[in-house]
């Protein structure tokens, strides 16, 4: 019998794929963003008079990106000239994107243009995937299938 002081082991079930997707994500999003803020820092001379606040850089563009351990954001231009902001939160799975315009104050204005749960997507294998090998299409069980005859054989 156990005395009240012991602790009781609790099981902590392993994370999904959609998990460890979503954590690669923003993994991805992460290493991109922190490119973007060593670039200049890595080129700047390591000596310096005065301490300088430094905006987010953005690429060539347009685009940046930051992240905490739970949301994920993208800025961007699309093919209209408008700014996009993509938010993503990775741990409850869900995808908004917002458009901003400027301009005079009668057309500055920020909209919702689409949003929706995401959880589901990350667990497709493959959805308009256009992968082929030999001029047909490789699906992703197949590909899987190859890698894992590679992996056996070695």
């Amino acid at each position: 019998m156990q005395s009240p002081e012991s602790k009781e082991s609790i099981h902590v079930p392993a994370p999904g794929r959609a998990q460890r997707v979503a954590w690669f994500a923003a993994g991805a999003v992460a290493s991109f963003a922190s490119l973007m803020l060593l670039g200049p820092a890595v080129a700047s001379p390591a000596r310096q008079e005065t301490a300088v606040v430094r905006p987010v850089p953005m690429g060539a563009s347009g685009m940046s990106a930051d992240s905490n351990n739970r949301m994920i954001a993208v800025t961007g231009v699309d093919i209209t000239g408008q700014s996009v902001l993509y938010v993503i939160d990775s741990l409850n799975p869900h995808l908004a994107v917002y458009q901003a315009s400027g301009g005079a104050s009668g057309t500055q204005n920020i909209k919702l243009v689409a949003a929706r749960r995401i959880d589901l997507d990350l667990q497709l294998d493959g959805f308009n995937d256009k992968t082929t090998l030999d001029g047909r299409p490789l699906p992703y069980k197949e590909l899987e299938a190859r890698f894992d005859s590679e992996v056996d054989e070695r």
